[in-house]
């Protein structure tokens, strides 16, 4: 008997080696303890003085290695994630993977028309019921960034339009301290208050320092609320190779890891123990156009360099996919499946921008019906499968002998149905029932199934009490803070 024996083959995927990991993670550290980070708020500068950091004479503060250390340690290596109803929908740990959708796309494209417009909070509506229909879209975000909106509380309109539009667990972000303070209270008053929503967070807020090396005013306020009202923040740099980052890949990872660490610092000294999703992004540019490029092989690259990072780390991670396509095209489907499949492949736990086109500039719901099926089949991808006596099916080959069929067999039945993927988009049918059927090429399914949704699907409503009460709250909050300045 080999009692080494593992039935389960899963398919695998590491870019950096242990040695390589710590490489990196020492020059990071080494970044924040010789270089330091500019912070734009008095309140996170006396909370890091407070903890041994020092300041330079150029007002960079030095933050020592050991508290760096410290506080990757006391991240929570899981967070537990609900909907609306309070029902697990996420568990954020490992190698466990959650895809869902990114926010402020300033364009959208009807799927009725086929036409691009700015984006306005229907387009909101539209994409969290599509995503609401979808099985394989783990949780929403506005999609779009709605124009036809007060700006200073679009994102509290965006955050009301999803609670309205979707059980799901919502993702989200905020100008600045004032709108986030109002986005906490819609979810308190969803799931039944302040402790409920610590509990049972069914809320993600997403926020960025500013590369290089700053972590703003605006930032490290909402980083402290969140760290207050145990809501899960995925606080994560964006640093752009060539631009606001070093050239080269070494480079950037290094530069956006410090990013990442000094920003758990903050986090964690603020209330150790409280959820927070790290990782980064750390782009190229394109040096003909100057475009941050969301498809290149080069993104890869560096995001599976983080997932084996904060793998080792012991933290839950955030990753991205997308498309440089300004159109749901070959290019979109070809840079959306690699993307999707490698992100899994790296195990990354909370993977957004599900949909994204153009850069990060273009949405289009039909995008996330394409993406729905892309990552089921990344899905039974990475399920792999089971070689155990059983599904190696010796017994059965020798029933049904030479020349037979597998068809009829007991076997085949019991299963068929857990070992062969069936898409429900792509086309399987012949030559001929494809032409009888109007010679649709995949978009034009798609954008048929789009349609379908929008027709057809009903998310489950908020109770009218809960209704009532955050209209109620986005009325006043559009009283409030409309003349105010918000400060990043």
């Amino acid at each position: 008997m080999n009692t080494g024996f593992r039935s389960q083959v899963v398919p695998e995927y590491r870019l950096l080696t242990e040695s390589q990991i710590h490489e990196f993670h020492r020059a990071a550290l080494e970044v924040n303890e010789k270089i330091g980070m500019r912070i734009g708020c008095d309140e996170g500068i006396a909370l890091l003085k407070e903890h041994g950091c020092t300041m330079t004479d150029n007002n960079m503060v030095l933050i020592p290695s050991y508290l760096v250390e410290e506080c990757l340690r006391s991240v929570p290596s899981g967070i537990d994630i609900y909907n609306r109803k309070g029902e697990p929908a996420m568990r954020l740990e490992g190698r466990n993977i959650y895809f869902g959708m990114g926010t402020d796309l300033h364009n959208t494209y009807d799927v009725y028309t086929g036409e691009m417009h700015r984006s306005v909070l229907q387009d909101v509506a539209n994409a969290s019921r599509v995503a609401d229909s979808c099985r394989n879209i783990d949780f929403v975000a506005s999609f779009a960034l709605p124009h036809d909106v007060p700006t200073n509380t679009m994102y509290i309109e965006c955050a009301k339009t999803m609670f309205q539009n979707t059980v799901k667990p919502i993702f989200t972000t905020a100008a600045g301290l004032e709108d986030l303070q109002i986005i906490v209270e819609m979810a308190e008053t969803v799931v039944g208050g302040a402790e409920a929503l610590r509990r049972w967070p069914c809320l993600i807020h997403y926020s960025e320092p500013t590369p290089p090396l700053v972590h703003s005013y605006g930032a490290v306020r909402k980083l402290f609320l969140c760290a207050d009202k145990g809501v899960p923040i995925t606080y994560v740099p964006s640093d752009v190779l060539g631009g606001s980052a070093p050239v080269t890949l070494a480079g950037g990872i290094v530069q956006a890891l410090a990013e990442a660490q000094s920003g758990i610092v903050l986090h964690q000294l603020r209330r150790k123990g409280s959820p927070i999703i790290s990782g980064f992004c750390v782009a190229p540019m394109d040096m003909r156009t100057a475009v941050f490029c969301y498809g290149p092989p080069e993104y890869r690259l560096t995001i599976s360099a983080f997932c084996d990072i904060f793998h080792w780390y012991g933290i839950p991670m955030w990753s991205t996919v997308g498309s440089d396509s300004f159109v749901m095209d070959q290019q979109a489907g070809m840079e959306h499946a690699i993307c999707t499949l490698m992100a899994a492949l790296d195990g990354a736990n909370l993977i957004h921008d599900v949909g994204y086109l153009g850069q990060g500039l273009v949405g289009d719901p039909a995008m996330l019906v394409m993406c729905d099926e892309i990552i089921s089949y990344v899905k039974r991808f990475v399920r792999g499968f089971d070689m155990s006596r059983e599904l190696m099916a010796i017994d059965v080959i020798q029933k049904v002998g030479a020349a037979g069929s597998y068809l009829a067999e007991e076997h085949t039945r019991k299963y068929f149905k857990q070992e062969l993927w069936q898409p429900s988009l792509i086309n399987r049918d012949d030559l001929e029932v494809w032409k009888q059927k109007g010679r649709l090429t995949y978009g034009q399914r798609v954008v048929q199934k789009t349609i379908q949704i929008l027709e057809n699907h009903r998310p489950e409503e908020l109770r009218p009490e809960i209704n009532e009460k955050i209209e109620e709250i986005a009325k006043r909050a559009e009283k409030g803070l409309a003349a105010l300045h918000f400060v990043a």
